[in-house]
């Protein structure tokens, strides 16, 4: 894990264009939590700048979703990664309504982190521009199909437990399915064009 600043970076999230936003932590800060944007150079490092401090992890982690979003909404950037600390968090879209008392779930032992409802009374492109959606919700754990079948909640593709196998994994996994291919057969079944 990453350590810039005194503040472990939680999340971050990096864009095809090289920039990129960052959730970072320390408890030992008069405020605990930072949303950073960064420029990441040919060879990985990252220069930090534009810090936004504060002393909630709800705060930071609705600050680092605005600032993600809205760079992706402005800038029509592709996301390039989406790195997870150990408190990795799990992000849910709401695409039939905005978020709401009653709209969302509730379980004792995983309250939202963070709840944003997108200001333009409209919704907006997200997942790479895969779904539309009104708002969004953050847990610290993952929702079960059931709980977002029920609120009718779409999990971002860079959730932890959406974990997707290389592309190379994926093309050996759709290579071992198929059959071989079949010799040509001797006997024609049809008459061509002249024959008839």
């Amino acid at each position: 894990m990453e350590i810039v600043q005194g503040y472990a970076i939680l999340k971050a999230t990096t864009f095809d264009s090289g920039h990129g936003f960052a959730l970072g932590h320390n408890p030992g800060a008069p405020s605990p939590f930072v949303t950073w944007q960064f420029t990441e150079g040919e060879k990985g490092q990252r220069d930090y700048y534009w810090g936004r401090y504060g002393n909630s992890l709800e705060w930071a982690q609705k600050d680092f979703d605005r600032r993600v979003d809205d760079y992706q909404y402005l800038y029509h950037a592709a996301v390039k990664n989406t790195e997870l600390g150990p408190e990795g968090v799990y992000r849910y879209y709401s695409t039939q309504r905005p978020v709401d008392i009653g709209t969302y779930p509730k379980p004792s032992d995983n309250p939202p982190l963070s709840i944003v409802n997108y200001d333009d009374d409209r919704r907006r492109p997200v997942a790479n521009g895969r779904l539309m959606a009104w708002g969004e919700l953050t847990y610290a754990k993952p929702l079960t199909e059931k709980q977002m079948e029920d609120y009718e909640l779409k999990p971002a593709p860079g959730n932890p437990d959406r974990a997707r196998p290389s592309i190379t994994a994926r093309l050996k996994d759709g290579a071992r399915g198929q059959e071989p291919p079949k010799e040509p057969s001797q006997k024609r079944d049809h008459k061509n064009h002249e024959e008839r």
